[in-house]
């Protein structure tokens, strides 16, 4: 991997600097060390040494971060186009790259309103490059943790109507809660506020596929990184669609939910996926 920043020139800067001293160079955090996984510039050397030691335990960590790209294209392109969603929540947004949330929704509905939710200083520095927006719709930015459900759902509210139908992605985010009961109580908080018609698009880390080797780099991950993770069976990933219509092809590897062309031809990864429908 390259391009990687200097430790001592941040990539991004808040406007009135108030941030930038949350920002913890010393210890590896998800969002930039996926972001490196991607090939961009905003991470520092304990994330890309984090980084390296995961891809020498599983090479194929690589392939699943941009297969996770690629599947929040391929389901926000559903949602917006197939089922006509037009508003989004996005929990666990991450570095801003490309093809984010709005970005896909507004190049099919330009109407389309949609709220990111992070808890990740870095990525509040960065909000501003997401808080762009076709000038027919509206792109908004709550700082606020997945484990507080209601904050979420109230900041969100002041931007989506919750009469309407909404969807809700989380993409690699479930895992940092380690407690299933947690963890399901969370997501049933969230779904249980969306009217009738809405969705909920989720990946997450399981070890169907490459088993030890996944395990191995999840230890690794979680020896050097602020925020351990857990991978769960796909039974327990399918707990958290509970009560919900599940799209075809249901709960799969990422590179098999109605994959393109590029993504037809890509091996399983260890990464499942799927989207479901509230009735």
């Amino acid at each position: 991997m390259t391009n990687a920043p200097s430790e001592t020139t941040p990539t991004a800067t808040e406007p009135n600097g108030s941030l930038s001293s949350k920002i913890d160079t010393t210890i590896a955090h998800p969002a930039r060390i996926w972001n490196y996984w991607l090939g961009g510039k905003d991470n520092f050397e304990v994330d890309r040494e984090v980084g390296d030691h995961t891809i020498a335990a599983y090479p194929h960590i690589i392939e699943l971060a941009r297969n996770q790209r690629s599947f929040l294209v391929r389901a926000v392109t559903h949602l917006a186009r197939e089922t006509g969603i037009r508003q989004f929540l996005d929990i666990g947004t991450g570095l801003p790259t490309a093809n984010n949330t709005h970005e896909v929704a507004q190049s099919i509905a330009p109407e389309s309103r949609i709220v990111y939710a992070d808890n990740d200083p870095l990525v509040l520095v960065h909000a501003r490059a997401l808080l762009t927006s076709h000038p027919r719709g509206v792109t908004d930015y709550i700082d606020a943790d997945l484990r507080d459900p209601d904050k979420i759902l109230a900041a969100a509210a002041k931007t989506l109507d919750f009469t309407k139908p909404i969807a809700i992605t989380m993409l690699g985010i479930v895992i940092f809660l380690a407690d299933d009961d947690e963890a399901y109580g969370v997501v049933d908080r969230l779904v249980e506020a969306l009217p009738s018609g809405s969705y909920l698009a989720m990946t997450h880390t399981t070890n169907a596929i490459h088993g030890a080797a996944t395990d191995e780099a999840v230890r690794i991950w979680n020896e050097g990184g602020s925020d351990p993770m857990v991978v769960r069976s796909l039974d327990g990933i399918g707990r958290f669609f509970r009560g919900l219509e599940l799209v075809e092809p249901g709960i799969v590897s990422l590179t098999r939910w109605r994959p393109d062309a590029d993504t037809a031809t890509g091996p399983e990864v260890d990464e499942f996926c799927g989207v479901g429908r509230k009735p």
